[in-house]
């Protein structure tokens, strides 16, 4: 059994997604407990006592909310890939991670633990994605990057061969990456410039 904690868009998403693959969802978990997600009422989560046999998605689009979750909360997860993705056989996608529709990731490529790669974006070859980082609709990643724990690639960006980006960085929707970037830089525009540190 798969429970999602988070009841808001992207909850919606991942909970298509399992539907689509037979997956038996048994219900969300969210601090605002008004939430409905189509026939799932909302329930504030007080523990594992009794969710033992069962495993978790953490369906919330902030990479720092998704790590404050998972580090609080001592239970198993799941993860959720849609059919539709093409996907190399020798591409390592680790649990609590979610695939959504259209995505293409290439042979040799790592996904870590608790990661968004959202509808359409395509990561080549070689690439190695951290923990909770966000891969936004329609982002390209060129061969051989790296992505740090907690960025987010905002959508429709793409990031030129071989570039390292590091944790916590946020790149702008529509941005051209060409070099590395250091910790908790964002960045945007074509070629991507800094705007400020984002923390």
């Amino acid at each position: 059994m798969v429970y999602l904690y988070g009841a808001g868009g992207h909850g919606k998403v991942v909970l298509d997604i399992l539907e689509t693959c037979g997956v038996e969802v048994g219900g969300f978990f969210d601090e605002d407990t008004t939430k409905i997600v189509e026939r799932y009422s909302t329930s504030r989560f007080t523990g594992g006592v009794g969710l033992m046999d069962s495993v978790f998605i953490i369906t919330i689009g902030n990479n720092n909310i998704r790590r404050a979750i998972v580090s609080k909360i001592n239970i198993g997860f799941a993860k959720a890939i849609h059919p539709s993705s093409v996907i190399s056989k020798n591409v390592v996608i680790k649990q609590g991670t979610v695939v959504m529709p259209g995505t293409i990731i290439n042979t040799c490529s790592q996904i870590g633990e608790h990661c968004i790669i959202n509808s359409g974006a395509i990561i080549e070859h070689d690439c190695v994605i951290n923990n909770f980082v966000h891969i936004a609709p329609n982002a390209t990643l060129c061969g051989g990057i790296t992505i740090g724990e907690g960025s987010l690639i905002g959508a429709g960006s793409v990031i030129l061969p071989g570039v390292q980006i590091g944790k916590w960085c946020v790149v702008g929707a529509g941005s051209v990456v060409l070099k590395n970037l250091p910790d908790n830089t964002k960045v945007a525009g074509n070629p991507a410039k800094a705007i400020r540190q984002s923390r």
